[in-house]
């Protein structure tokens, strides 16, 4: 009974804000609208708060603590999940077909979905015509089907990129890392050869004796970091940058905590706190104009790392960050929300549709709770921010 009481004092607690994008649904506010400016959301009720989100293309998975799913936003290639294709669902909708699976990870890529669940397996719905579904073929689904190939090991972590997916198997002596979809620019990690794609995973051999932990993705590129909080990257490269077809691990003694991707640049999150920019000069990706110049001069290299720490903190520390297609967000110490890069679709949450350079601080227009710990998601063009108490553990 206590346990149930505090779930609902969670659920009345926990606030949801969303800005930029909004054409296919995808800031569950019941329109089709873009905002510049956050809105406080109020989606369904559910039996529990909700946990994590990911963002996607143009659409939202919503995953609770008690393992269930909600998702919203463009529907096209059934990457909802809800077991028919539809051009939009405005507001959130569970995905019922995964009611017997308590699922723990979510990932959304440009139109696919992953769900896993606490007993290691692996569901893809969406669009799989560059097999990014793991069905070992280019077939599309519009609800979740379980990825056989795994059916015998436990997966630990999906991470969905444009067209293709990223999978971290939990093993008794080591984790193994695959990939499949479209691999043309080298995002699966697989081989020096390009590969158009792949619908059958397959191991990524260099990373077999890494001990990687963490696994990201998005747009042409994929990341791990291993145990030791190194650093490994690999796919399309960013500008001045040649594309990579096997991971490289980034030149640095950090130590990484979380990597976001972006379609043309990187955040990267140390364990202290601080927070680094990786990749080209486009919409403010790099912070200081003066790098415009100098950009050509960059090594072809994605070992040297081109590393750039994330200014005007003043010494704050970061405890998120989130990449969309092309702009940043991050949460510091202090539970302020700041934005920068690109802001046409208002997805800066800044009230305007101005490109940004540098970290600006987003107003959610209330005060947080002492209790509360804030944290931020990127779609391709738009933002949203979940509070939670701290206590709550988080995918």
């Amino acid at each position: 009974m206590e346990e149930d009481e505090r779930k609902e004092k969670e659920k009345e607690k926990q606030r949801i804000w969303s800005w930029g994008a909004g054409t296919d649904g995808q800031l569950g506010t019941g329109s089709l609208q873009d905002h510049t400016l956050p809105q406080l959301l109020h989606l369904p009720s559910v039996a529990s708060p909700i946990s994590s989100l990911a963002c996607g293309g143009a659409h939202v998975m919503a995953l609770t603590s008690g393992g269930k799913v909600l998702t919203w936003g463009r529907g096209s290639s059934g990457q909802l999940g809800l077991g028919e294709v539809v051009s939009y669902a405005l507001n959130p909708k569970p995905v019922t077909s995964l009611d017997d699976y308590f699922i723990t990870r979510v990932s959304a890529g440009w139109s696919h979905s992953a769900f896993v669940s606490d007993s290691g397996c692996l569901f893809t719905c969406g669009d799989g015509s560059f097999g990014q579904l793991g069905h070992g073929d280019h077939t599309s689904h519009c609800s979740p089907v379980r990825v056989t190939c795994f059916v015998d090991h436990f997966i630990a972590q999906i991470a969905c990129g444009m067209r293709h997916s990223i999978v971290l198997l939990k093993g008794s002596s080591t984790n193994q890392v695959y990939g499949f979809g479209s691999g043309k620019r080298g995002q699966l990690g697989i081989s020096k050869d390009k590969i158009k794609s792949i619908g059958v995973p397959e191991v990524i051999s260099e990373l077999e004796d890494k001990e990687i932990v963490e696994v990201a993705a998005n747009g042409d590129h994929s990341a791990a970091i291993s145990f030791g909080g190194h650093l490994y990257m690999w796919g399309r490269g960013f500008k001045g940058v040649a594309d990579a077809h096997s991971p490289q691990r980034i030149n640095s003694s950090l130590r990484f905590a979380k990597a976001a991707l972006g379609w043309n640049h990187a955040l990267a999150l140390t364990g202290e706190g601080e927070g680094f920019m990786l990749g080209g000069n486009h919409l403010g990706v790099l912070t200081d104009p003066q790098s415009l110049d100098s950009a050509k001069q960059l090594p072809v290299n994605i070992k040297e790392g081109n590393l750039e720490k994330v200014p005007g903190l003043n010494g704050v520390k970061i405890v998120d960050v989130a990449a969309g297609a092309e702009h940043s967000a991050l949460v510091t110490e202090n539970r302020e929300i700041k934005t920068w890069g690109w802001g046409e679709h208002g997805q800066l949450g800044l009230g305007d549709s101005c490109d940004q350079t540098s970290p600006l601080t987003v107003s959610l227009g209330c005060e947080l709770d002492e209790a509360e710990s804030i944290r931020v998601f990127c779609g391709s063009g738009f933002t949203y921010a979940l509070t939670m108490p701290y206590n709550t553990s988080l995918q």
